[in-house]
């Protein structure tokens, strides 16, 4: 049964948001907000329920974000002062050169994200193409799409992310079935939406990467590259290791719990940062003769970019909250499902619309997995199913826009107005979740 009312505000909600960003040009923490409270008095939400609410989406979110951030901020300023994020970018121009340039990056990208969360590893890596693109002048987006869509991809295709394992195991699907056809819908996808949207999108907007600090710009020597490798490298690994240790792919090895929680513990991405921190800060620092003086006005000014993202995201919360309390999504899945449309493309559906009204891919496809399971019979093939986890997260990619934290941490991080980011972020998460979904498709038509 569908309620009219629910739709409106939802409806209405997201114009007055739009309204309010694109043509008064009101600052999008205090539109989110607005539009939010918008939401929940049409649907008709008692007044103290929508205050407790926006609270509840403002910690929810920022429990995560805010950490991951900030660490994040100080570990790439102190990575771009240092020249590390330059000799990398060199090493990769060397090799690639400047028209394979986005290649490499899609496959870092493709790679990282399989064991690391999204926001983490682009934190991590968007120093990398800062420094390429300030040496070759292109368009950032040209190396930024790229990265973005081998990030995106592999983190909600292919487990061990909690995505896919989450959708893999509410629908028992075979998690060696879910990885191969993760890979195989993936690496078009990642092609199309990447490298080949990055060089057209990149023609359309010219974006600069942010500037350096005088004193940073010129350097009389580089960190090794290896060096650099390493210290980015050490976070990703401790994540690696705490994935795989505390998921099923290895759950025959005889492990000691008290073993795995230390791993929880050093190979959760807070304190897998702050180590990060910590060796940066010395390696790349003391012993490269910057003064602690230096280093804590460095790690203080990167702060403040990373006090508006996490606002941002914080106020892109409370709107998905506002969201996910109305049932909205819920609502229009079960509909769906009661019109008899085929599986796959009601599995495919039903992510789509959670993921546009709630923002998040990980609530679209768990709430997605959720409502196909039942409609599953038990000689279901162990490949349908592995075809139906890459058809929910292909929904769930679709459309990001300003309810998504992906959407904020992607414009501020880029240097893109809210306009520039629906041309091309959103653009091409929409282009991710059609090929994906059409490359599912085709290949159910052979199982």
């Amino acid at each position: 049964m569908i309620d009219y009312t629910l739709i409106s505000a939802v409806i209405i909600g997201i114009g007055i948001l739009l309204f309010l960003v694109l043509k008064f040009k009101i600052q999008a923490f205090i539109a989110l907000l607005i539009a939010s409270i918008t939401v929940g008095i049409i649907a008709g939400m008692p007044p103290l329920t929508i205050i407790k609410t926006m609270q509840e989406g403002m910690g929810n979110t920022l429990g995560f974000v805010a950490l991951v951030v900030g660490l994040g901020a100080i570990f790439g300023a102190i990575l771009e002062h240092s020249g590390g994020a330059e000799a990398l970018a060199n090493y990769l121009l060397r090799k690639f050169g400047n028209k394979r340039a986005s290649w490499a990056l899609l496959f870092t990208g493709f790679l990282v994200a399989i064991p690391v969360f999204f926001d983490v590893a682009f934190i991590l890596l968007v120093p990398l193409i800062y420094s390429i693109q300030r040496q070759t002048k292109q368009s950032l987006l040209l190396y930024a799409i790229p990265l973005l869509a081998g990030l995106a991809i592999t983190h909600t295709f292919i487990p061990p992310t909690p995505g896919p394992i989450a959708v893999a195991d509410i629908l028992k699907a075979d998690l060696g079935w879910v990885i191969l056809f993760g890979f195989i819908v993936g690496i078009p996808t990642a092609i199309i939406s990447g490298p080949l949207f990055g060089k057209y999108i990149a023609k359309k907007i010219h974006i600069n990467a942010p500037e350096l600090q005088e004193d940073s710009k010129i350097h009389d020597s580089y960190p090794a590259v290896w060096l650099v490798t390493t210290i980015i490298g050490i976070p990703i690994i401790l994540i690696i290791s705490n994935t795989l240790l505390n998921s099923p792919l290895l759950s025959s090895l005889q492990i000691s719990e008290t073993v795995k929680r230390w791993l929880q513990m050093i190979g959760h991405p807070f304190t897998a940062l702050i180590l990060a921190n910590l060796i940066a800060w010395y390696v790349l620092g003391i012993k490269r003769k910057t003064s602690k003086s230096k280093l804590l006005e460095i790690s203080t000014a990167s702060l403040g970019p990373a006090g508006v993202i996490i606002l941002l995201t914080g106020a892109g919360g409370v709107f998905k909250q506002m969201l996910i309390n109305t049932k909205t999504g819920e609502m229009l899945a079960h509909y769906f499902a009661d019109k008899g449309v085929s599986i796959l493309v009601f599995a495919f559906i039903a992510a789509a619309l959670v993921r546009i009204l709630q923002g998040s891919s990980t609530v679209a496809m768990i709430t997605s997995a959720g409502l196909t399971a039942p409609l599953l019979v038990p000689e279901t093939a162990p490949i349908y199913k592995a075809l139906l986890v890459i058809a929910i997260a292909s929904g769930a990619l679709i459309l990001s826009h300003v309810n998504d934290s992906g959407f904020w941490l992607v414009s501020k991080y880029l240097g893109l107005t809210e306009k520039q980011t629906f041309k091309s972020w959103t653009v091409m998460t929409t282009i991710m979740a059609l090929v994906g979904f059409s490359t599912v498709f085709v290949l159910s038509q052979f199982v």
